[in-house]
Order: structure tokens, then sequence, then C-alpha cells
């Protein structure tokens, strides 16, 4: 019994583990992995870490991301495009470089649409990096008035993803 992987189900206990600790200490809230046959799908919250299998969804395709945890990035001092902004509204940006996801799976709705109200807690969409999926938050509190990008587009640092009217 020394080996934690059981034949019967090909559940590594150590390896989940130690991708548990991995989330605790980059603070990653979502990680999906799939090898093979074999597929992870690991959201933590508050007090709890949840391991479900995927479905029968198709994975989004990788994209090629600069590692950027060791420090992170200086915030983006250029403003959005004009094109991008509306007089009286606040720019939702990227914290990162990745695929933009509105929902956590296609057959589930959108985390927010234009006319929803947010706060600053408020998850509104997913950035995949390096196959982690980490939840933007808001970080205001308003009217959602734009959706800036679709689904699978690929976003850059500081872009905007959403424009809000502040309340």
């Amino acid at each position: 019994m020394a080996d934690s992987k059981s034949a019967e189900d090909g559940f590594d206990l150590v390896r989940l583990q130690e991708l548990v600790e991995l989330m605790e200490k980059y603070d990653l809230r979502e990680v999906r992995l799939k090898k093979g046959s074999e597929k992870w799908y690991l959201r933590r919250g508050p007090q709890e870490v949840v391991s479900v299998p995927l479905g029968p969804t198709a994975a989004p395709a990788p994209v090629a991301v600069a590692p950027a945890a060791s420090a992170p990035a200086a915030p983006s001092t250029a403003a959005p495009p004009a094109a991008a902004r509306e007089e009286g509204t606040v720019p939702i940006t990227s914290p990162m470089v990745g695929t933009f996801y509105r929902a956590s799976s296609p057959e589930d709705p959108p985390f927010v649409k234009e006319g929803d109200r947010v706060h600053a807690d408020t998850v509104v969409c997913l950035i995949e990096a390096m196959k982690f999926f980490n939840q933007v938050k808001a970080e205001c509190s308003g009217t959602i008035v734009k959706v800036l990008c679709k689904d699978g587009d690929a976003v850059e640092f500081g872009q905007p993803l959403f424009l809000v009217k502040p309340e």
C-alpha cells in the first residue's frame, strides 16, 4: 500500500495533494488538467477544494504565455484606445496575458452581460494562462455597459475587457 495510486480508479492522491498545495501557494482558484483520458478539475473556494471530472467538452487550444510567477508585472499606464472607451465609463482590464472566457464552460451562462450590475468582488470572466483558469473580478461597482471581447479571444495584460458605468 505504499503506492498512492489505485489501479482501479487511476487517482494519484500524492499528485492531487501537490496540486492543491500549488493552488494555495499561488492563490489559484481553478485548475483544469487533461492528459490522455485522465481529466482533473479543481476549484478552490473560501474553505474548500472540489474535485470533479470534466464533462465531454472540447478543451480550448493552448496559448503560449510567458511565465510571470516570480514578480508581479508593473501596472499599465497606457489608456485604453479611444474606440474602446465611452465617456463616463471605467474599463475592467485583463490582469494577465491569456485567453478570455465569459463563462466557466460553453454550456454555462456568462458571468455577466451588458446591463448587469457588478460590485468589486463580482467575477466577470476567466482568463486562461498556462492551462490555469484565473477569475477576473470587477474591482469596481457599477453597471456593465459593453463587453469588449469574445470567448476564445487572446488578451494582453492591461487590455480592456468590459466597460462599466460607475455608481
